[in-house]
């Protein structure tokens, strides 16, 4: 695991856009990313497609999770994504499907069609670059504490009920973002601080903290407001 803070969210974004699209070069035979929701990544995504050097027409995206609701709504990280950055760019884009009524079945139609661009190894699909984000209560993707998708061994894609929010999210799971080449955190403002101080404690059990240990090559970029309960 790396750790790297910036001085500030802008200085934060560029660094991150200028990661992701290195990455995209770099990963020329397969290159996928998964893309994260919230005002944090957005920041990184409208700086990002200001950058000409990503292959992006060799490029897939996916959402590593999305809120149960229709695409054009506010709340859709779908919507988010195309907006911030994805009608810029030339790269695939892997949509989360949604029918109203059947949340399970729209994880389950997207986990095969993730199946379908993601390469393949013995133990299931390998994502390449998998952008996430962080909650004041310290889950990731759409993986909260005490979630059943938590459990989850054979499953990449699943929908789950968030009681505290009543909703449904269609999330990727830990095996799944455990798989990826590379997981990377952006987080940002003070009032993550506490929470990032937490996660990256060893024994923390937090969703986030969950998917950082199990990651086999994690980064965590930050600004100086999230890093505050850092000892560095």
């Amino acid at each position: 695991m790396r750790i790297r803070v910036f001085s500030n969210p802008a200085k934060l974004a560029d660094s991150a856009a200028a990661e992701i699209a290195a990455w995209l070069q770099v990963d020329a035979e397969h290159p996928t990313v998964g893309l994260a929701g919230g005002s944090t990544p957005r920041a990184t995504y409208e700086a990002l497609r200001t950058l000409g050097a990503a292959p992006w027409n060799r490029v897939h995206v996916w959402m590593t999770d999305e809120r149960f609701v229709p695409p054009g709504d506010l709340e859709h990280n779908g919507t988010m994504a195309r907006t911030a950055l994805l009608d810029h760019v030339g790269a695939a884009f892997h949509d989360v499907p949604y029918r109203a009524g059947d949340p399970q079945g729209c994880a389950a139609d997207y986990e095969e069609d993730l199946r379908g661009f993601l390469p393949d190894s013995r133990s299931g699909p390998v994502p390449g670059l998998v952008i996430l984000g962080l909650g004041a209560d310290g889950h990731t993707a759409s993986l909260f504490t005490g979630s059943e998708v938590l459990d989850l061994s054979r499953r990449g894609y699943a929908a789950t009920w968030v009681k505290h929010l009543g909703a449904w999210r269609l999330t990727a799971t830990l095996p799944l973002l455990a798989a990826a080449r590379r997981t990377m955190f952006i987080v940002s403002g003070a009032s993550k601080a506490s929470v990032v101080a937490r996660v990256l404690d060893p024994s923390a059990q937090d969703p986030a903290a969950l998917v950082s240990r199990a990651s086999r090559d994690a980064v965590w970029l930050l600004d100086q407001g999230a890093a505050g309960d850092l000892e560095l």
